[in-house]
């Protein structure tokens, strides 16, 4: 069991949305110090503000897809707050509503940088000291949208699936070395916290950010290896086994309209690439 009580935790894009739900809660939750990770400096002081009352709050103005500024960043922690325990990586962005053929170069680049990159860079950087000690937990935020594809959502979905890729790749090494540091996926359907404003969802509803956030919470307290929400996105994989293409695109696609929630997509501005909540 990963407690958060009397645990340093680092949140990645923890300045707004869930990740900052998810401060407020391991505060609540007794966790020695919350760390934050973001490139909004203005929301990290904001939010330490709000919850100073609740606990220590360090904050970092951190470009998590840049290495060297990961490896500055970590020096700065572990000199100021101390190791870290706990690690989610949450910073997450999504860029635009089109079909792939028409996608941006750039837009490509920093999906990637933002969604895939940046949590491996990030724990590159922090698992060698969790593993000295033989204890510690990294949790990624991947997405449902990262088990199966999305028309519009393409890049999305391909910085995701690598996310759960890795993160499960990363699980099993962990357990063949018998280290105790733990390894968790979270793919949550879509939530709504702005990032993807105007996705029209016909069966599933679009989670809410409070007990979403304390789910996630609740997954890394009792080391579940992955966790999606809502609950039947765990058995995506076995359909996709079982059924044949054209049976499971009906199904997915015309019954339950997963290929149409991003038709009247807008979703928000993002001002920095790492603020984002992912999703």
């Amino acid at each position: 069991m990963s407690e958060i009580k009397k645990k340093n935790v680092l949140i990645t894009g923890g300045a707004s949305g869930i990740g900052k739900l998810m401060c407020r809660m391991c505060l609540e939750q007794g966790a020695a110090k919350v760390i934050i990770w973001d490139l909004n400096l203005k929301a990290m002081e904001e939010t330490a503000a709000e919850f100073a009352k609740l606990g220590k709050v360090y904050y970092y103005k951190v470009n998590v897809s840049d290495a060297k500024d990961i490896a500055n960043a970590y020096e700065k922690t572990k000199e100021e707050a101390g190791y870290v325990d706990i690690l989610i990586n949450n910073a997450g962005i999504v860029k635009g509503n089109e079909t792939f053929d028409k996608q941006k170069v750039s837009d490509i680049q920093l999906t990637m940088d933002v969604n895939a990159t940046a949590p491996m860079l990030v724990a590159l950087e922090i698992l060698p000291d969790m593993m000295l000690r033989n204890s510690g937990h990294i949790c990624n935020i991947a997405s449902a949208a990262g088990m199966l594809g999305v028309p519009r959502l393409s890049v999305y979905c391909a910085s995701k699936w690598a996310v759960a890729g890795w993160t499960e790749s990363l699980r099993i090494e962990l357990k063949q070395a018998r280290s105790k540091v733990k390894a968790t996926c979270i793919a949550p359907y879509f939530i709504n916290t702005g990032m993807f404003d105007g996705v029209d969802s016909k069966v599933f509803n679009i989670l809410e950010p409070e007990p979403t956030a304390a789910r996630i919470l609740k997954a890394i307290r009792k080391d579940k290896d992955f966790k999606g929400l809502p609950f039947p996105y765990h058995f995506i994989r076995f359909w996709q086994g079982v059924l044949p293409n054209f049976l499971f695109d009906f199904i997915f696609g015309k019954i339950f309209g997963v290929y149409s929630v991003m038709d009247h997509f807008t979703g928000r501005k993002v001002k920095n690439q790492a603020a984002a909540k992912a999703a």
